[in-house]
């Protein structure tokens, strides 16, 4: 387990419990990490390149926990820039004042330090953080994130024989500053150069397996512009949990892994004690890129004979098709003992429909990318410090509509408005010829349907609406949509994004308000009293310690 010790800077205990909401003040153990951010250089690509080390590490350490425990991460800014972390698919229950993203959090200074106070409420699953601020993304500075079920509640099946997390993603090898510079002059990226395994190029790791026994696998897309496939060479992957849900326990020889995506399979051994590969290779390009890892008998009498197998390559109904076996294991119990099939998500009338259409527009002569035709620019305050102390000009309510508009597009600091206990349905809808990711911060929601063309209101007669998976990310393949329900029980300021990293940083992002009028501590906790300001909120107050 990676936990950090205070070491030497110790935060005393008095002023930690003080930095804690009272809402996760109680008996659920605490797990505290100190982490520094540094750069460094890495080789990850066969070239020298400056990346993000946690703790001296590429990948960063990796968060192991348990549901309902109190995370404390502190984390010291040693760049010479502004820095923040975000908690892909940690929801942050009533405090999107944790999420770490810029619409919600001021970034770290340089020489500063920030501690995060969060509290993984009713959460299991495989997740990972990232670096949320300029591109910083493509420079490292993600890890892994680990959350058990607690010890009485039943898990779908047997504890596995050992634990290990695959980070895969696309990588480029020229520095993240030059890919930021080629966005910002109105450009778009090349495609990008390899794909690693926990931060490595071909062969760069090995897992070890005793012949015989099963291993739980973590499989996260952290990459920045491309869906991948993983397989295992002569072994085939149950799947049995996506980003918190348990699910079916389907039987796959490979795996579509889109942007952002974590999954959990289970391998067993069962094969003749040699080394196989692992491989991992892009899809939907026209350029196939590819790594292999090792996975390594205790036993080993060799490499297996053979060459790395194949994949799936352009074959986007192979990808639909799989997306759609993909179901909820409605007998199994989540981070609660209840079966998550308990709730009857599709029983429930929706109150509020919202259609999102990605585009991508030329704004001022520049490249951009859009949500119905709105390309989202940062302001100058985060905007969750600017709805808690009512600052006027920063954004206003309303700035994206609910709709595409289908016509040109410009630039908007825009924020949809939401209500507490509205229950959603969410259609991507995707015009263009690439495939999209999408993410929603603070949320799990049920993917009750994708397909190609255009989507209609007599699209719902195939939706699923009795065992969806529910997850926090969704694909869009091209020229298609998909369509989400989500109950918005979560009050807070919600980054709604592109996970192609460019798309995003060039405006492919809105944010969420999901408001309550009843300003109570019971639907969103206090502002933190270590909360950062800037902007126009400099110089104000937090909470009296």
């Amino acid at each position: 387990m990676m936990m950090a010790s205070i070491g030497t800077s110790p935060l005393p205990i008095l002023f930690i419990a003080l930095l804690l909401p009272a809402s996760i003040l109680g008996d659920d153990p605490y797990r505290f990490f100190t982490w520094n951010i540094t750069y460094g250089d890495i080789w990850s690509a066969g070239v020298k390149q400056q990346g993000i080390l946690i703790n001296g590490q590429f990948p960063g350490p990796q968060i192991e926990a348990v549901t309902n425990d109190n995370i404390i991460v502190n984390v010291f800014n040693s760049l010479p820039e502004p820095f923040l972390l975000s908690w892909n698919g940690i929801q942050q229950r009533r405090s999107s004042w944790q999420d770490g993203v810029y619409g919600t959090n001021c970034p770290i200074p340089p020489g500063r330090n920030f501690t995060y106070v969060m509290q993984f409420k009713d959460q299991i699953g495989s997740f990972f953080y990232f670096p949320s601020l300029a591109f910083h993304k493509a420079a490292g500075g993600f890890g892994g994130i680990r959350v058990l079920s607690r010890p009485l509640i039943p898990v779908p099946f047997p504890p596995p024989a050992g634990d290990f997390t695959l980070l895969i993603g696309d990588w480029y090898k020229a520095n993240h500053s030059v890919l930021k510079y080629v966005l910002d002059s109105g450009r778009d990226l090349a495609p990008p150069d390899v794909v690693l395994i926990n931060g490595r190029g071909s062969n760069g790791n090995a897992f070890t397996v005793d012949q015989g026994r099963t291993y739980r696998f973590r499989i996260c897309n952290v990459g920045l512009s491309t869906s991948l496939n993983i397989r295992f060479q002569g072994h085939t992957m149950k799947l049995v949990e996506v980003e918190g849900s348990h699910t079916l326990q389907n039987i796959y020889s490979s795996l579509d892994v889109h942007l952002a995506q974590c999954y959990s399979v289970l391998v067993t051994a069962d094969q003749p004690p040699l080394d196989y590969y692992i491989v991992a290779s892009t899809r939907f390009t026209s350029t196939v890129l590819s790594t292999t890892a090792i996975l390594h008998y205790s036993n080993s009498g060799g490499r297996s004979a053979g060459p790395p197998p194949g994949g799936p390559t352009i074959q986007i109904d192979w990808s639909l098709n799989q997306a759609r076996s993909i179901r909820w294991n409605l007998t199994a119990s989540g981070p609660r003992p209840n079966p998550q099939g308990s709730y009857h998500y599709g029983l429930v009338n929706t109150t509020r429909t919202i259609r999102l259409a990605n585009s991508a527009p030329i704004i001022n002569g520049k490249q951009r990318y859009a949500v119905n035709s709105v390309s989202f620019v940062p302001a100058d305050t985060p905007l969750k410090l600017a709805d808690f102390y009512k600052i006027s000009g920063v954004f206003y309510l309303g700035s994206i509509p609910d709709n595409p508009t289908f016509g040109g597009g410009y630039l908007q600091t825009s924020v949809m408005a939401a209500n507490m206990r509205e229950y959603v349905e969410i259609i991507f809808e995707n015009y263009e010829n690439t495939i999209q990711s999408w993410h929603i911060d603070g949320y799990s929601f049920w993917i009750v349907g994708m397909d190609g063309g255009q989507w209609s209101a007599a699209s719902r007669k195939n939706y699923n609406l009795r065992d969806a998976v529910a997850r926090c990310t969704v694909q869009v393949y091209p020229k298609s949509w998909s369509a989400i329900y989500m109950p918005l029980d979560n009050v807070g300021m919600w980054h709604v994004r592109s996970e192609n990293w460019a798309r995003q940083y060039l405006g492919q992002q809105f944010y969420l308000r999901v408001y309550s009028p009843a300003n109570s501590w019971r639907d969103e906790s206090p502002i933190p009293r270590n909360a950062l300001l800037c902007g126009r909120a400099a110089g104000r107050r937090t909470r009296p310690l």
